[in-house]
């Protein structure tokens, strides 16, 4: 596989500021791709980020921009072809989490993690989509769901309800686009090692780590190489399909 395998390609990667976000732009930068990211608040991380996919030799675009607001994303991702010339991959990966039991869950705790995991993907994909099916070549769409959204997990009614939107978002879309080049996936995370996750108590780390057959968290820069493979050539008959990448926690 050659190391710029996506030179000439441009792909949108949102909430990359850091953890597999970051990981999969630093990826496709480095496999030859031009990288547009957005960020929330992290206006410090997010000029980093650019520095580094800057030193990489390829093109890249960063603004701020709310996901869960339509008329923002679809402002971003103009700005994002103007400046990069074509957007051929789109990986929505921004998320948030609020975490509790849902006689504990507020409205506003459910809406919030639904507008950015749900529907921030549907408006960074129907931003996209005008642009992508006008290439010859297609596109390619990666959701970054998670096992949550398979099995479903106590205390994340709205998360679990979110990552399963984006499966049936995946499927959904798969079949109206398919006939244009272009290609929909979807990977159903597992436990991850990042930020997040290192903020969880050791014991209770351990007692994770218990449950998935192999035995640790998965690395980010596991996750930004399956990305790759779902993006790349190699993956153009692949589509509608949800790729667990667990551990084997969910199987």
């Amino acid at each position: 596989m050659s190391d710029k395998q996506f030179a000439g390609k441009s792909a949108i990667v949102t909430g990359a500021t850091r953890g597999i976000g970051k990981a999969i732009a630093l990826e496709l930068a480095k496999r030859g791709a031009n990288v547009a990211f957005n960020y929330s608040k992290s206006a410090d991380e997010a000029e980093k980020l650019k520095v580094e996919i800057e030193n990489l030799g390829v093109k890249t675009f960063a603004e701020q921009c709310d996901v869960a607001n339509t008329e923002a994303s679809t402002e971003f991702c103009k700005q994002a072809k103007d400046a990069l010339g074509t957007i051929d991959f789109l990986i929505n990966n921004a998320g948030i989490t609020r975490d509790t039991l849902i006689l504990r869950m507020k409205e506003e705790d459910w809406d919030a993690v639904i507008d950015t995991n749900l529907k921030g993907a549907w408006n960074f994909s129907k931003a996209v989509l005008r642009f992508m099916m006008k290439n010859e070549a297609g596109g390619s769409i990666l959701n970054i769901s998670s096992i949550s959204g398979v099995v479903g997990m106590q205390g994340q009614t709205n998360y679990s309800a979110s990552k399963a939107g984006m499966i049936g978002l995946t499927k959904a879309l798969a079949k109206e686009v398919a006939s244009r080049k272009i290609t929909v996936n979807a990977l159903a995370l597992g436990l991850i090692e990042t930020d997040m996750s290192g903020e969880l108590k050791e014991d209770y780390q351990n007692k994770l780590i218990e449950m998935i057959p192999l035995r640790r968290f998965g690395q980010t820069l596991e996750v930004a190489e399956i990305a790759c493979f779902m993006l790349s050539d190699a993956a153009r008959y692949i589509t509608g399909q949800v790729v667990q990448a667990d551990g084997g926690l969910a199987m």
